[in-house]
């Protein structure tokens, strides 16, 4: 793939609203994304690797959550979206380590597609653990609390 057809690419994903773009050609294939500041970046997967934005910091990879979690009953994320401990920042958290709770007692916000959704214990317990950093993204059926 030649470096003007790639250029073209790049302005393309910068002019659009999209955040990322993937072309396959034969054996080559680009990923285009919007870095956090909002420029682009650029890998080829072979032959080679190019990049036009700074170089990004890889991400560590991390053990399986399910690993490290405690004995308990494992409350899950029933959306995919933006976990949040507090209803609003500076505020006091929902939920601490340690705390008694009760069926139906509000443990953390999770933001999906602008609406905040809150999430509650489905037993009653004291939380052994918080799986989940304040304003992590959450996948669907993601751990998020133990309740022992």
């Amino acid at each position: 793939m030649d470096l003007r057809k790639l250029k073209k690419l790049i302005d393309l994903v910068e002019a659009s609203g999209i955040a990322e773009l993937e072309i396959t050609e034969g054996e080559e294939k680009v990923r285009i994304a919007k870095s956090i500041a909002g420029a682009p970046m650029m890998m080829a997967h072979a032959p080679q690797m190019i990049q036009t934005a700074a170089p990004v910091a890889a991400l560590p990879v991390a053990a399986p959550v399910e690993d490290a979690v405690p004995e308990g009953h494992v409350v899950r994320s029933p959306m995919v979206g933006t976990f949040y401990r507090a209803p609003a920042p500076g505020s006091k958290n929902f939920a601490e380590v340690g705390q008694n709770v009760n069926a139906g007692d509000t443990l953390c916000i999770i933001e999906a597609m602008k609406l905040l959704n809150e999430i509650e214990a489905d037993q009653g317990g004291v939380i052994k653990a918080i799986l989940v950093e304040n304003g992590q993204p959450v996948e669907y059926g993601e751990p998020l609390f133990v309740i022992a």
